[in-house]
């Protein structure tokens, strides 16, 4: 089977860390957010993959190549950003014009169990049969207004919570028929949620499938480092993971969960965890304390400092006794003078340096 990854976004909402990335390379847990979802599809038997790619394409190509994890990948490269649907226009030569094949949003993480949605759609004769997640706050989401059981009769876009007729929304995963081509438009942006799928409703073609597992909607920071928690306590629950040519001192305590990546230096007396992913080639010098945090790849912590709740970028350089607190984030390349306080909810863009302390949220550009 063939799965169609939506992913030619430009992630606004993860700005300024997706100025310099594509989400797909998000780590989660350790890992670029992508390789949870092949893995995923993997084990639900997708042999090829097609991402539907605009914004910096070539890093994605540059980590996966043309394979993964026993998986093909192509490649189907938007022009411009097509919407939800147009990328599936756009992908018809590859996709094939005879086979069931699966689609899915590229900021959607779930263990959706692919085989089971796939058997249910064949039972109904659907064209598209699409995922239903259960949700306490379905007021952010397409909420799903069934006509029965399984048959799905209209979307209400984004209601109040107060007026949402269920909480099935949306979960950003679809079976689809080839025939599915025929109701989108070549060439122009397209959304199957306002355009497509309220077409199939009217004539009994869309149906949808309940999935009770995990799932996360990577659409801003909040539901990011969420993602990342829920994933460090399924893989580290009691045990501290640490890569292949890291160096922990014997004075330093980890706290699972906790992940640290390939080639990390961390000195004596510090505390790492709960809740830490640490990427590859970071040096965290003695005495610092990180909780709850994200550390991207090469950057480098001075001693005595403490990170709690933020995100620090890449080939980022902070000096001795370093604060950073409740929600800050520190953008790649950026460098951070001694004895700074930063947070909370501080946003520091790429490229920076920071030589004073900011206590109120705020955005430095």
């Amino acid at each position: 089977m063939k799965a169609l990854i939506l992913a030619g976004g430009y992630a606004t909402r993860l700005r300024p860390l997706s100025c310099t990335r594509p989400k797909l390379l998000f780590p989660i847990a350790g890992r670029p957010m992508l390789e949870w979802i092949i893995e995923n599809l993997a084990k639900e038997g997708v042999d090829e993959i097609i991402l539907a790619v605009n914004y910096m394409a070539d890093l994605l190509r540059k980590h996966f190549k043309s394979r993964f994890n026993g998986i093909r990948i192509r490649y189907s490269i938007d022009p411009t950003p097509l919407g939800t649907g147009g990328p599936i226009k756009q992908a018809q030569g590859l996709l094939g014009g005879k086979g069931t094949f699966l689609a899915m949003n590229g900021d959607i993480l779930s263990e959706a169990p692919i085989k089971s949605m796939l058997k249910a759609h064949r039972e109904t004769g659907a064209i598209v049969t699409i995922a239903l997640h259960k949700v306490e706050d379905p007021s952010r989401f397409g909420v799903a207004k069934m006509a029965n059981r399984k048959r799905i009769e209209a979307f209400i876009e984004k209601p109040r919570k107060s007026d949402a007729r269920s909480s099935w929304i949306n979960a950003g995963i679809y079976i689809m028929e080839p025939r599915v081509f025929n109701y989108i438009d070549a060439g122009r942006k397209v959304s199957v949620e306002r355009e497509v799928f309220p077409i199939l409703a009217k004539r009994e073609k869309l149906y949808g499938f309940k999935y009770y597992g995990p799932w996360f909607d990577i659409g801003k920071f909040e539901d990011y480092m969420n993602a990342n928690h829920k994933f460090l306590a399924r893989i580290s629950g009691r045990t501290p993971m640490v890569g292949n040519g890291t160096k922990v001192r014997r004075s330093t305590q980890l706290i699972p969960p906790v992940v640290i990546n390939r080639k990390v230096e961390i000195g004596d007396d510090c505390v790492i965890g709960p809740y830490v992913a640490i990427d590859d080639h970071v040096e965290i010098e003695r005495g610092s304390r990180i909780a709850r945090s994200i550390l991207f790849q090469e950057s480098k912590i001075g001693e005595l400092s403490s990170i709690d709740s933020s995100i620090v970028g890449e080939h980022v350089v902070t000096g001795r006794n370093v604060k950073l607190r409740g929600g800050t984030i520190v953008s790649d390349y950026v460098s951070v003078r001694d004895n700074i306080t930063l947070g909370p909810r501080v946003i520091i863009c790429p490229y920076k340096e920071v030589d004073q302390s900011i206590l109120k949220p705020m955005s430095v550009k």
